[in-house]
This record gives structure tokens, sequence and C-alpha cells, in this order.
């Protein structure tokens, strides 16, 4: 295993987004649709905030997979923001950031995901699961 592998080596660099603009039911059919977990939610180029499919779920049934609960998601959705389930306090790493480094701090912190910033720019996104499977892929 290669102690000073970048993350850029396992980052997801073509990144699905949301703007503050964009309404939660987008959101889960973009997590949905890509199978994905974890979405950025930038302005302009600048991230400023995350949304996880976990807090759709705190708000709402999104989960279920009787099409007749979608109307009691849209009713929820229609409740809150983007801006007001998203977390805002994000950590962040560049990508010349190291795999063990990352691994360091998703180790010890309860999120799953973190935005890949240069120069205030979104470039990727790194999660655990892009950890676990380079870490398959060393053996």
């Amino acid at each position: 295993m290669k102690k000073r592998t970048p993350v850029s080596d396992i980052m997801t660099k073509n990144v699905i987004t949301l703007n503050t603009t964009d309404d939660l039911e987008k959101a889960e059919n973009l997590f949905k649709l890509h199978n994905i977990r974890h979405i950025p939610v930038v302005s302009g180029e600048a991230i400023i905030g995350m949304l996880s499919y976990t807090d759709l779920l705190r708000i709402s049934f999104a989960d279920a997979t009787d099409d007749q609960d979608s109307d009691v998601d849209t009713v929820v959705y229609n409740m809150f923001t983007i801006e007001q389930v998203m977390a805002k306090n994000l950590i962040s790493v560049s990508s010349s950031t190291t795999i063990k480094e990352v691994a360091e701090l998703l180790s010890k912190k309860e999120f799953h995901a973190l935005p890949v910033v240069d120069n205030n720019v979104l470039v990727g996104i790194v999660t655990t699961t892009d950890l676990i499977n380079y870490l398959i892929n060393q053996f």
C-alpha cells in the first residue's frame, strides 16, 4: 500500500451537485437515480453544504418502497429547504491530501463523505465506500 497516494486517485471527479434553489424532491430523485448517498450543495463552484440521504430519511419516508408514500414525502419536502436540511459546517480536503489522512479524518468523525476542494472550487468527493474499495484493490 502506498503511503503518499493522493485522494485524487480515488475520489469521484464528476460530482452530482445541488443548489439551494433545488428542492428536496429533486435531491431524493438524484440519490435514487445515481445510487449515491451524499450530494454537495454548491453556490457557483464553491461548496456551501452537504446533503446526505440520511438527512432526507430523518424528515421523511424516502426509503419506503410503496409509491403511495411519495405524496407524503412531497408534503414533508415542501416544509423544508435544502439549506435547512444540509450540513453546513463542513470539513474538506484538497486533492493532494493523502488517502491515509482522509481515512483518519473519516474514522474520527460521524460523517461518511468529504468534499475535495482546491482553491475554493469543488473538484471531487471522497466517501468511506471509496476508501473501502481502495483497500480491497490492495489485496
